[in-house]
């Protein structure tokens, strides 16, 4: 029986750059919580350990307190990529019983079950050094999961995350779905289906619509008159939503968030700042991101053709005609700032000028269409203090 399980990375982090520059990848939210988190809410009581980059390892400790990192103990572990999103089907699959196997799916690690000299060989290992060719001794096993290789594909599969995240997390009892504070003129369609939790307030024109989708409101949100929310949709603790705000289905936002305006299909990590008016759409902002006024991203080609994004200096056709940006943490733009379909920009970058900017943007840029200028590292640091 499996002790300990283990998320690790694998060298495939790089085409989820710029979203995992300051993370690992099983840190990235999809739906209503991060993919580390839907891990251990579906293997409750077995102790959880933490692979990834050299570099990172400090924050991943400090966020993880009383975790080991990038050390294993125990004679048994099962060690779960975190590119993988798992899921009631990931268990079904994946059996802590049994003897060594490698779980595979499109040629990639998924899961692998190691104990004994097994074990020994990986301990105090780097994660990039989980690549298929290292257990070519074990029994192969293959099984259908979601992989997610690119960031547009976390954007692509919240609507179904959020509603999947609902059932886990939401109460047991529908009476206690509504914990905060609804306002009179507040109108929530198909209230079973929305959970509001404690200290959140709803004020009087806010419209909650959960007929095609359930609706998260985390705690102490505020969503101010006359915003609207179809779902399936999540609010982070601590958000809030602007007045007049136009949320549609499939996004996430928060934790800690404000935002306004126009979103669709969006998830925006957390710390993050889109308030003023501008449309937001098919989109994946990072931490500690803002967005200026009338800030507006394309999602959708005139000619309907598939959208390509430049991911690890490669340009990749993401084959969906809906793609808006990939924005790094502590990026900004400046007010009226217009950013093209499938537009990336790299962390503490700050973009400003008329027109639109290059489709791709490395991280600490400073400026726009007609120039741009290496931004002071310390300064940035400074800024991000």
């Amino acid at each position: 029986m499996i002790d300990n399980i283990c998320l690790f990375e694998t060298p495939a982090y790089k085409k989820l750059l710029p979203l995992v520059h300051y993370r690992p990848v099983y840190d990235l939210k999809c739906g209503l919580i991060t993919i580390r988190e839907k891990a251990e809410l579906h293997y409750p009581g077995i102790p959880f350990s933490f692979y990834c980059r050299e570099y990172l390892t400090d924050i991943v400790k400090q966020k993880n307190p009383g975790s080991q990192v990038n050390v294993i103990d125990g004679t048994n572990c099962l060690f779960i990529n975190g590119h993988i999103v798992v899921d009631n089907d990931f268990v079904k699959q994946v059996s802590l019983n049994g003897d060594d196997a490698v779980y595979i799916t499109d040629s990639t690690i998924a899961a692998i079950k190691l104990s004994g000299k097994n074990l020994e060989l990986v301990k105090d290992r780097s994660s990039e050094n989980f690549i298929l060719s290292n257990f070519a001794h074990l029994p192969q096993i293959n099984i259908s999961v979601k992989l997610i290789t690119y960031p547009w594909q976390l954007v692509n599969i919240n609507g179904g995350e959020i509603a999947s995240d609902f059932l886990l997390l939401k109460p047991q009892d529908v009476k206690d779905n509504i914990k905060g504070t609804v306002y009179d003129g507040a109108m929530l369609v198909n209230r079973d289906d929305i959970v509001i939790l404690e200290g959140s307030k709803i004020k009087p024109g806010v419209v909650l619509d959960a007929e095609a989708g359930p609706i998260y409101i985390g705690k102490n949100v505020t969503i101010l008159p006359n915003a609207v929310i179809e779902g399936p949709a999540c609010i982070g603790n601590n958000s809030i939503i602007k007045a007049g705000a136009k949320l549609y289905e499939n996004s996430s936002i928060g934790p800690f968030c404000k935002v306004g305006g126009e979103i669709e299909a969006s998830i925006i990590h957390s710390y993050s700042n889109k308030q003023h008016d501008g449309f937001l759409g098919h989109s994946y902002l990072g931490s500690w991101v803002n967005l200026g006024a009338n800030t507006n991203n394309s999602d959708l080609k005139n000619n309907y053709s598939t959208i390509r994004m430049i991911v690890d200096g490669e340009e990749i056709d993401t084959g969906s005609m809906f793609n808006g940006a990939i924005i790094g943490d502590h990026s900004k733009t400046a007010i009226g700032t217009l950013l093209n379909t499938g537009t990336v920009i790299g962390v503490s970058s700050n973009i400003f000028g008329a027109g639109f900017p290059k489709k791709f943007v490395p991280s600490f840029i400073w400026g726009g269409t007609d120039k741009t200028v290496e931004f002071d590292l310390q300064k940035s640091i400074e800024t991000a203090k």
